[in-house]
């Protein structure tokens, strides 16, 4: 693909190596909010993305008041995978947005197989309006476990983020890029014509997403570098989950050891020099939702 037009607006060269640091599930509970916190005030986080149906999301205005150079958005929350604690959608169980037990699905396939999209759409629509109500100072929209990514919910999800002047966070994605990121052959077809034309329409996108383990625990900071290393030219949103390892991030998460390890790295006194070293530069989505802005 050519280089990305954001990319060059932003004032970086075509070979530039451009990341974003993001923290996906602010807010699923206290140990996200104080591990982001954490790694805002070190320095090395600077972007997150809020869960609004999830308990601890209100602690993420107090965290922008606290913080407010934080780069935040709204993580689209349209699944609730967990068995010891769970959420309901913000607009009701109407349109088979819920299981039997009155929560959001557990799978995303789930989701696509039973949510009606207009259903689906007045979910976003509310989570995203529950946020700008509390006054947080959302910059960007992304999908927690890439649920959106179905075409018939991804053109909801860019119209109501873009309707409310906020960038919806998405990769520039053939049709084979989106087949490899887990879409079936039509699926993938659908999804590259939305972001084709987003990208037509003067949206900014980024190249690629890529994501530190959730899968094992010990010590992050090799995969970090060895990540960082193999970056390429472009815009990278480059996905971390940080939290803090308390009783409760065990009770909830079976994933618990990769975030706490996910923290560890980004506070890692080493990271400075290894980024240094890597070449790679480092922004957040505030200067792209600016590009958004400026379109047209």
């Amino acid at each position: 693909m050519p280089p990305n037009p954001a990319l060059l607006k932003l004032g970086y060269a075509p070979d530039d190596r451009v990341v974003i640091f993001h923290a996906d599930d602010l807010g699923m509970c206290q140990a996200t909010v104080d591990g982001c916190a954490d790694l805002f005030r070190a320095g090395t986080l600077g972007s997150a993305s809020v869960m609004l149906p999830c308990a601890w999301a209100p602690s993420a205005l107090a965290l922008a008041h606290e913080l407010p150079g934080a780069d935040l958005g709204v993580h689209l929350t349209l699944t609730s995978e967990w068995t010891a604690a769970r959420w309901a959608p913000l607009s009701g169980g109407a349109g088979g947005l819920t299981d039997e037990a009155g929560y959001l699905h557990r799978t995303v396939e789930a989701v696509w197989a039973g949510a009606r999209p207009a259903a689906v759409g007045r979910e976003i629509a509310a989570q995203i309006d529950r946020a700008l109500a509390w006054g947080l100072p959302v910059s960007h929209v992304d999908s927690h476990m890439g649920t959106v990514a179905h075409p018939a919910l991804l053109h909801r999800a860019v119209r109501v983020a873009l309707a409310r002047g906020l960038l919806p966070v998405l990769p520039r994605l053939d049709r084979a890029g989106w087949h490899a990121n887990g879409l079936s052959a039509p699926q993938a077809a659908g999804a590259a014509l939305v972001t084709r034309a987003l990208e037509a329409k003067g949206v900014p996108l980024v190249d690629e997403f890529v994501m530190m383990p959730l899968d094992e625990g010990g010590d992050h900071l090799p995969i970090l570098e060895r990540m960082l290393l193999a970056l390429k030219p472009g815009l990278t949103h480059f996905i971390l989950h940080p939290a803090r390892d308390t009783p409760e991030l065990r009770a909830v998460a079976g994933d618990w050891a990769g975030r706490v390890a996910n923290h560890a790295a980004f506070l890692d006194p080493r990271l400075p020099g290894i980024l240094a070293a890597s070449g790679v530069r480092v922004t957040t989505y505030r200067p792209l939702r600016a590009l958004l802005r400026r379109r047209r």
